[in-house]
């Protein structure tokens, strides 16, 4: 029976359990502390806890909830405590990741204390004004000739085509080469958007041809095109008013990212740091 009892997989739990809590109790100074040994509620943890589930639930807790969640916090705390206690955040890389994210989301809030004046975020504009340029737009239809169906009788079947589109100005080219997978019509795109579908070559020619004439072929990584070019506009950068809110949103980020190196160098001095490589291993940068 005391075999059997021994063996038991819960028994193991137990045994270890109850070991880790005695070298605890050897180990620990603070156990008559009675100081830190105090978990106090006051009203700003209870209104934390009240305001955290209105959020979640767009609704105060009821009585019962609000001592739930009371509960939970305390026995958060008990564990948390004596989790510390018996150093089990001690090589954790967990908690190490989790501690340092924690203290640069702190830097960021710092750094997004100041709200950022008009002034300041026209000067931002000025010298970043490639960030906010509206791209070059085009619209434009293409006729599709299939490589893998027509060979190398492709292009000239595409030549022969634009020829006479040009020369009879027929209307409806969707009619003409072979089918196609996407649209046969484009109406004011970016070259990006272009190249997401096509290609970036394509994209690329496709952005200096004339307009209103057939023209190519041009290839893409589908076949070979057909493209006449309806309408264009040029790259432009749009008046402050209509983009503060993208130059503001810009503006805070790059002030946080500057505040957060800043902050790092400065915790960073106060360390001196050696990096003992092994033998032969690259060098660092």
């Amino acid at each position: 029976m005391l075999q059997k009892i021994i063996n038991e997989p819960l028994a193991h739990f137990l045994i270890l359990g109850a070991a880790v809590f005695l070298i605890y109790g050897l180990i620990s100074d603070d156990a008559d502390d009675a100081e830190s040994n105090r978990i106090e509620i006051d009203e700003g943890i209870i209104r934390r806890l009240d305001d955290s589930w209105a959020k979640q639930w767009n609704r105060s807790p009821t009585p019962a909830e609000l001592n739930g969640l009371i509960d939970n916090y305390i026995r958060e705390e008990v564990l948390f405590r004596e989790a510390i206690a018996m150093g089990l955040d001690q090589d954790d890389t967990i908690i190490r990741r989790r501690l340092a994210q924690k203290l640069e989301f702190l830097s960021a809030d710092l750094a997004m204390q100041a709200e950022p004046t008009d002034d300041q975020l026209q000067a931002f504009l000025a010298e970043n004004s490639e960030r906010f340029v509206e791209p070059a737009l085009i619209s434009f239809r293409h006729v599709y000739f299939n490589l893998d169906k027509r060979g190398q009788a492709a292009k000239e079947d595409a030549n022969a085509l634009r020829v006479t589109l040009q020369a009879e100005g027929i209307g409806d080219s969707a009619v003409f080469g072979d089918r196609f997978m996407l649209d046969s019509e484009y109406r004011l795109v970016s070259e990006s958007e272009v190249a997401r579908l096509f290609g970036r070559e394509f994209a690329a020619e496709i952005f200096t041809l004339e307009a209103d004439v057939w023209m190519g072929p041009v290839e893409s990584g589908l076949g070979l095109h057909l493209v006449r070019i309806s309408e264009r506009t040029s790259a432009r950068l749009p008046e402050f008013g209509d983009i503060r809110e993208k130059v503001r949103n810009e503006y805070l980020f790059d002030q946080r990212e500057k505040f957060d190196i800043a902050v790092y160098e400065g915790l960073k001095s106060r360390y001196e740091i050696v990096i003992d490589r092994p033998a032969g291993s690259a060098a660092l940068p």
